[in-house]
């Protein structure tokens, strides 16, 4: 095929789409699916021995320590479970520092003396395993030619049987160490960090009357943005399959500027897929609540409910997971780059995190009159304080070179890390900064003049969506990760920076108490002393205009505007040094996130600037030098017939055409010029070098988009990406 025959053979294929046979009966009750294959509390408890149970529960729901010799009578269990199930496998699943998920799978068979075959699973296999460690990043924790690495058994997340045509397997999370120890993964720092996290809050809660408080854990709930494109459309496109974004493509005549995508009805193919992912993630204990359209068109949103971190994080994984797999069965591609189009909003995952225990719930809920809450504002003071103190670690929990795109391009937070707290508790935090708190904003009401509507309460302020850290009535909202990236990071961040600023509330309020002062004013002291030191980071307006950019240098806010910028927060001495008092992260293994995150960084503009290269020179350019050898042709047949020809629309192409030849060999030098040998001349390079010579390139290509003829255009356009589904 030629010219833009694929681009129509491709339409032509969407438009014959046919939906695939329901996968279920449209009678069965959500209910009755949930949790359908997972190893649930229910069925450990009518699978295992009572005392077996408890010391489980006692691990999941307390964080006491995992009995060993419980092992073999839960693997048992697990896994005549699992093979009631139609399991023929198990694999231990972990999260290894490229941010993806990994497993290995083994068969339950173990064959006999006798040539028969018997299904095994100790529970040695299930509390440890060991997949090879050689090829994932690692960033100097081991070396190469050293393989050997270490899964272990998360109780604390439920097994789950995952379902394939071919056969069923049984997933067990897990973490990922080293020979000795060291942190290969996202888990492992996630469970130190909560650990640490709530020992600190139970301090704080211990002083505030509850004697024997339950285990305080941190809840997260990440909204899911994502897209959606045909896979006729998506084979189509190089760039899209192997980066995961266009390269090349200029704006559609339409975009998002009427509006009217965002929640809007959802169309009948995406609805379709809707349901039978919603299906898939209800079996596998995932719950999901919310789906609506996002804002640009081809932009879509998921919510689940929320849950445990470190449960959420492996759902989270296994939530994307599910999502491509259910996309192609529909005949789509799911789409988790934060800015697969440009000119268009691009993707987040917003972290919705909050602390507490079944007890108390939130302890980040104000109640009605929050200047009365002392305890509430104790944990919200905490909060503020964390989050000025170490914004910068904030900001490198989500810097990458694909969220680089959206950060602070007024769709998504800016890079400057700040806290929405409300017109209420921003009042009740400007009372105690001097002195005591004596009023909160109550609630009102909203009449909205039509007789027949409700009277609508409202709550005591707005909400704040240009705010990277914003508090939502019950939980503070992170809404600078990427759509494609872990929660888990991001959480590790939350978690450690909090448990630093509740040990230190808690220290603070101990020695007072201690000095013979009430303990309401030793409250009333530490609060007045935390907003007055860090009510900087506090900030209610527009994060999208200028002006916040020069107030907040003023503020002394840092301004990380890339992940150049942002990466070296990792390793100042004093974010070393707060990771290993709180067990989190030693020496080694922060120093080995920053070269990870270096080298991930440098790989990914280089293969994207490879593909440039390779789809400019051999799919845009030729397609370019086509259209202007027509033209030419045709103004050279008019001259020869003696008609005056009209050259300007040879110009018109020539000049970008030209231009083109020159970005890409700007681009080529750049690639072949020396980048040095450490990790961040690699990953300079490709910011400082790779990424401008880029720009060039598609600068030019978009010009030329416009101009030649649509018939000799190979690549599916923006326009029928987004809105041919």
């Amino acid at each position: 095929m030629s010219g833009n025959a694929v681009r129509l053979q491709a339409i032509m294929d969407v438009e014959a789409y046919v939906p695939p046979a329901h996968s279920f009966d449209e009678t069965e009750a959500p209910g009755e699916v949930f949790g359908r294959n997972v190893f649930t509390k229910a069925e450990m408890q009518k699978r295992l021995p009572k005392s077996v149970f408890k010391s489980v529960m006692a691990t999941i729901e307390r964080g006491a320590k995992l009995d060993p010799i419980i092992a073999d009578a839960v693997a048992a269990a697990m896994k005549d479970w699992a093979l009631d199930k139609g399991a023929t496998h198990y694999a231990h699943v972990f999260y290894p520092l490229t941010g993806l998920t990994a497993e290995k799978h083994d068969s339950f068979l173990e064959p006999g003396s006798d040539g028969s075959a018997l299904a095994d699973f100790a529970g040695k296999v299930l509390v440890q395993g060991e997949p090879d460690a050689s090829s994932f990043p690692n960033g100097g924790l081991r070396n190469t030619f050293e393989a050997r690495g270490y899964t272990g058994w998360d109780v604390t997340s439920p097994a789950y049987v995952l379902e394939n045509p071919n056969g069923n397997t049984l997933c067990i999370p897990t973490v990922f160490v080293s020979m000795t120890g060291e942190a290969l993964d996202h888990k492992t720092p996630l469970l130190r960090s909560q650990q640490a996290m709530g020992r600190h809050a139970e301090r704080i809660l211990k002083l505030f009357g509850h004697e024997n408080p339950e285990h305080v854990v941190s809840y997260c709930g990440p909204e899911q943005e994502y897209f959606l494109v045909d896979r006729h459309f998506f084979l189509a496109r190089p760039d899209l399959l192997n980066s995961g974004r266009t390269l090349f493509g200029s704006k559609p005549p339409k975009g998002q500027e009427f509006d009217d995508h965002y929640f809007g009805a959802i169309p009948e193919r995406v609805l379709g897929f809707m349901m039978d992912t919603e299906r898939e993630l209800f079996k596998l204990g995932i719950p999901a609540k919310t789906r609506h359209n996002e804002v640009a068109p081809g932009q879509f949103e998921i919510a689940p409910m929320f849950e445990r971190a470190n449960v959420a994080s492996d759902h989270q994984q296994l939530l994307m997971t599910v999502f491509k797999t259910v996309a192609r069965k529909h005949g789509m591609e799911c789409l988790f780059h934060e800015k697969p189009f440009t000119g268009v909003n691009g993707s987040g995952k917003h972290v919705n995190f909050s602390l507490g225990n079944s007890e108390l719930g939130s302890l980040f809920v104000p109640g009605d009159t929050p200047h009365e809450n002392a305890q509430f504002l104790v944990f919200c003071a905490a909060a503020i304080r964390a989050v000025h103190r170490y914004s910068g670690l904030l900001r490198a929990s989500v810097a990458s070179a694909t969220n680089d795109h959206r950060l602070g391009a007024n769709e998504a937070p800016p890079a400057i890390i700040s806290i929405f707290l409300g017109d209420q508790l921003a009042d009740v935090f400007e009372q105690l900064a001097k002195g005591p708190a004596t009023s909160s904003k109550g609630r009102g009401q909203m009449q909205i003049g039509v007789d027949t509507l409700p009277v609508l309460p409202t709550d005591p302020g707005d909400r704040n969506r240009t705010s990277p850290f914003a508090f939502t009535g019950n939980r503070f909202e992170f809404r600078a990760p990427g759509s494609g990236q872990t929660v888990a990071v991001p959480m590790v961040m939350l978690n450690t920076i909090m448990a630093e600023a509740l040990d230190y509330c808690a220290t603070e309020l101990e020695a007072a108490v201690a000095k013979g002062t009430e303990f309401d004013d030793a409250v009333q002291g530490l609060l007045t002393t935390i907003i007055t030191t860090h009510g900087a980071v506090v900030f209610n307006g527009d994060g999208y205009s200028e002006k916040w950019q020069l107030e907040a240098e003023e503020r002394g806010l840092p301004n990380l505007r890339t992940t150049l910028d942002a990466l070296p927060e990792l390793v100042t001495p004093g974010a070393v040094a707060l990771f290993d008092k709180y067990n989190v992260f030693n020496d080694r293994e922060m120093h080995s996130r920053y070269e990870v995150g270096l080298e991930q960084y440098a790989l990914t503009i280089g293969v994207e600037a490879k593909l440039m290269l390779e789809m400019g020179s051999t799919v845009i350019l030729p397609a370019a030098v086509r259209h202007q050898t027509e033209v030419a042709q045709n103004v050279a047949a008019l001259k020869a017939a003696g008609v005056e020809a009209d050259t300007s629309p040879l110009t018109e192409v020539t000049v970008p055409l030209t231009e083109l030849r020159t970005a890409l060999a700007g681009l080529r030098a750049a690639m072949e010029s020396d980048a040095g040998e450490t990790t961040l001349s690699e990953a300079e390079h490709a910011g400082n070098e790779l990424l401008p010579a880029m720009a060039a390139v598609r600068a030019a290509a978009d010009t030329l988009e416009g101009i030649v003829a649509d018939d000799l255009w190979p690549l599916p356009s923006y326009q029928e990406m987004l809105y041919i589904l």
